[in-house]
């Protein structure tokens, strides 16, 4: 599972990072697709951070259910 968090960390990292300068690219030029692009990964940043939270949680579930007569 360490391994797992670490993926999502990085690639929550990346799309964060996409997002923060589209924003700043969006400042500096004034054109709405660069916050077209910095809203969508923003977007994405959710959907990363919402998939981790599933798979830790039915993760759990598993186990849980694997190792209940232990």
């Amino acid at each position: 599972m360490i391994v797992f968090r670490w993926i999502m960390g990085v690639f929550a990292a990346l799309v964060v990072l996409i997002a923060l300068v589209s924003l700043i690219a969006g400042v500096i030029t004034a054109r709405d697709f660069w916050y077209e692009r910095a809203r969508r990964f923003a977007q994405y940043t959710w959907m990363l951070a919402l998939l981790w939270f599933n798979i830790e949680v039915w993760g759990r579930v598993v186990y849980t259910l694997v190792t209940w007569s232990s």
